[in-house]
């Protein structure tokens, strides 16, 4: 069944607000706002203010997850504490609520029966505490993942910093930088479909 796509050239917040009713569907529940928040230095990200509308109108809560990479990589969202400084720092602590889901340990652990590459997938353990996800994602070239938009929200995003280690090294989280290419797109996969699957659909 293909999937129906809707258009605009205005890029607007209220614009979004609209798209979001022309879908017809009502995310129940407690509701968590997937977003890239921005690398540090970084400005290709959509800022809090643009999206204040669109999660005021499903009562959520902004949620990431700390990194597998640090400062050797440009980084600071690998450590909670530092984390948390550039979500200040980005403005989005001053408009939403935000969780950090893997903020404390242990992840919650997911088992892919059918994976192509992952037998499981590691996510922040916070993701328990919702109902139903929205994901905002705006698209760019990634080294690896090729095209950054919801696929890699749902798989690297919703990962917890050794998920994203282990979906990187398609299962194996030492080989995070030198996996076989193929392999990591198909992990990604894998593990996007774990979270589709948990949300039953409320996404």
């Amino acid at each position: 069944m293909r999937a129906n796509v809707y258009f605009t050239r205005e890029i607007t917040p209220e614009k979004v607000v609209e798209l979001y009713r022309a879908l017809g569907v009502e995310l129940p529940g407690k509701v968590a706002v997937k977003v890239h928040s921005g690398e540090k230095g970084n400005q290709n990200f959509l800022r809090p203010e643009f999206w204040c509308p669109m999660v005021e109108e499903v009562h959520g809560t902004i949620v990431e997850c700390n990194t597998a990479y640090g400062d050797a990589a440009g980084g600071v969202r690998d450590h909670t504490e530092s984390h948390r400084k550039l979500l200040q720092e980005h403005g989005w602590t001053k408009y939403f609520d935000v969780d950090l889901m893997d903020a404390e340990g242990p992840d919650v652990v997911w088992p892919i029966p059918n994976g192509k590459v992952l037998k499981e997938n590691h996510v922040g353990k916070h993701i328990l505490h919702y109902d139903s996800m929205l994901v905002l994602a705006h698209f760019k070239g990634h080294p690896m993942g090729g095209y950054g938009g919801a696929l890699k929200q749902l798989s690297i995003g919703v990962a917890s910093s050794y998920g994203k280690a282990y979906i990187h090294g398609a299962g194996v989280p030492e080989n995070i930088w030198t996996a076989d290419h193929d392999s990591f797109l198909e992990s990604m996969a894998d593990a996007a479909g774990s979270v589709v699957n948990y949300f039953h659909g409320n996404m």
